[in-house]
């Protein structure tokens, strides 16, 4: 129950995150490169004030997680400027297919094998993405499609690094602090030369994003991680898209239809497949 707890929680966290990512960038309160920088920085600050507030967490400002920075930060970037052309429905297509295919690749090259049911959970979550999306999705933006494939590909290494982390708070903190050293100048050179200017409403967006969904979200999805398999967190994330409709639904007065109750079966029924599937095996 703990462990399906704070997996709905990163679930919804990351949810949380498409959508406010979608709000400030659709909207025009604020470019990708500061929102980028400012959704960084904001989960910086949080987490270091909050593994500070613990007496015995490690240090964050460690070597060995520069890989984990990397990742982070070309996810972030990536996903931002790749929703400056693309609708929510074909970017959360081609971002959770990306995913799926790096996580499956990289848990197969780390020496996991998952059973039958993990594959068919997987395809059933896929199907259900694309009966909720590819009916109203338009072609993409070439460019724009690469950046979100682009920001998959980052996402799924960052969720491979964080298999097994023993510091979950103080390792997310460690990627943050990378994240944000390395992708600083870059990210402060593109908003100059774009030209982007923020309103308040895109900063406060930009910080709710990163203090929020992404820094607590991640942090919690990194304790997730600790217990469930590669492969599993990877069906497990195609129920991100679901959740950010069922919310629009719960809090927005959106319209449930035949589409979201079809695809909501078939990804829920991947995952429930994916979890009762039998253990993954390693070889020996």
């Amino acid at each position: 129950m703990r462990l399906f707890l704070i997996t709905s929680l990163a679930l919804i966290a990351f949810a949380a995150n498409s959508v406010l990512t979608r709000m400030a960038l659709a909207g025009g309160d604020i470019g990708p490169a500061l929102f980028t920088a400012i959704r960084l920085g904001s989960g910086l600050a949080l987490l270091a004030a909050l593994v500070r507030s613990r007496p015995f967490a490690p240090g964050i400002l460690r070597q060995s997680f520069w890989r984990n920075g990397l990742a982070l930060l070309i996810y972030a970037a990536a996903f931002s400027w790749a929703y400056l052309m693309l609708d929510a429905g074909t970017g959360a297509l081609l971002l959770f297919a990306g995913v799926q295919v790096t996580v499956f690749a990289g848990a197969l090259l780390g020496g996991e094998r998952p059973g039958w049911g993990r594959w068919l959970g997987s395809a059933l979550g896929l199907s259900g993405l694309a009966v909720l999306f590819l009916p109203g999705a338009t072609a993409p933006d070439t460019l724009s499609a690469l950046l979100m494939l682009v920001a998959a590909a980052g996402w799924g290494v960052y969720t491979l690094q964080g298999r097994g982390s023993p510091h979950p708070l103080a390792d997310t903190a460690s990627s943050f602090l990378w994240a944000a050293g390395l992708g600083g100048v870059p990210l402060a050179v593109a908003a100059m030369t774009a030209g982007e200017t923020a309103s308040l409403a895109g900063i406060g967006l930009a910080v709710a994003s990163g203090a929020v969904a992404s820094g607590c979200g991640y942090a919690i999805w990194y304790t997730a991680l600790r217990s469930l398999s590669a492969t599993l967190s990877a069906v497990a994330m195609t129920s991100v898209p679901l959740i950010a409709m069922g919310g629009g639904m719960v809090f927005l007065a959106e319209t449930l239809t035949w589409r979201f109750v079809a695809g909501a079966a078939l990804i829920a029924g991947g995952v429930l497949l994916a979890i009762r599937a039998s253990g993954v095996k390693r070889p020996a």
